[in-house]
């Protein structure tokens, strides 16, 4: 009766510049069939997941719910993007033609236990908590792609879970929703890296590597439309949930996703 839509081909900023046709295509298979199977055999509501990166590249900040089509996203990653929107195009063209209940909610960057570790694919912060695993392992210094200065709103997994439940069980709307912490929890990629250092003891060198691409510099999401609805939710400090996750990541390091 319910169906909450996570299925995508995802990956990081490097993954995506070298297979943006592979995430267009790959993302569009997996939303229409989700999408159209769930029509097909009655699903009374989907919650789907897009991301951040859907907003255009030009734009102004923050960024909120009505945005998501005013003009082209991040060069990078736009195979993944333009997938992404189109399941807010199919959402609306389902209410309209056929007054299915489907939705979409925004989250921003996601990391928590169990996430994809991946060095080369992953997402920035897991990516990050398996450098620092491995450069304390060799005693190297930590070697951060980029500059360090683009900033991200980061939503602990457990926090985003809850508010799943929430958006499948009292959210009617058919416009998206972003999930996310307050602008001022936005935090840079270095600060980000150093909580990753001081929660995992790391006493080596912190090195940027200038040559390799920041990607957006930044992406900032309002949200206040969760605030209108969830005005007291609280979210997990952020200090608080990357110790949590790099607990986890070195307690279940031989069967993490790496």
């Amino acid at each position: 009766t319910h169906v909450i839509h996570l299925a995508a081909m995802v990956g990081g900023l490097f993954k995506n510049i070298r297979y943006n046709l592979d995430f267009w295509r790959r993302n569009i298979h997996i939303n229409d069939n989700v999408l159209h199977s769930a029509y097909e055999t009655g699903v009374q509501k989907v919650v789907s997941c897009l991301s951040t990166c859907i907003f255009p590249d030009k734009t102004t900040y923050p960024i909120d719910e009505s945005m998501i089509h005013n003009g082209p996203p991040h060069s990078s990653n736009f195979g993944y993007s333009y997938a992404k929107r189109m399941i807010d195009i199919q959402n609306r063209g389902y209410f309209e033609q056929h007054g299915c209940r489907f939705t979409a909610v925004i989250p921003t960057n996601v990391f928590g236990p169990h996430d994809n570790f991946n060095i080369e694919d992953g997402h920035v912060l897991p990516g990050l908590i398996h450098k620092v695993y491995l450069a304390k392992q060799t005693g190297s210094a930590l070697t951060v792609w980029g500059t360090g200065k683009p900033r991200r709103q980061f939503i602990y997994s457990l926090d985003l879970a809850r508010l799943f439940l929430w958006v499948l069980r009292e959210y009617n709307e058919v416009e998206p929703i972003i999930l996310s912490v307050g602008e001022e929890d936005e935090v840079s990629i270095r600060e980000a890296a150093e909580a990753i250092v001081e929660a995992m003891d790391f006493r080596g060198e912190l090195v940027f590597d200038v040559t390799k691409a920041d990607g957006q510099f930044k992406k900032t999401a309002s949200n206040a439309k969760l605030r209108r609805y969830l005005p007291g939710f609280q979210f997990t400090p952020f200090r608080q949930a990357v110790k949590e996750t790099c607990a986890w990541f070195s307690a279940n390091y031989a069967n993490a996703r790496k």
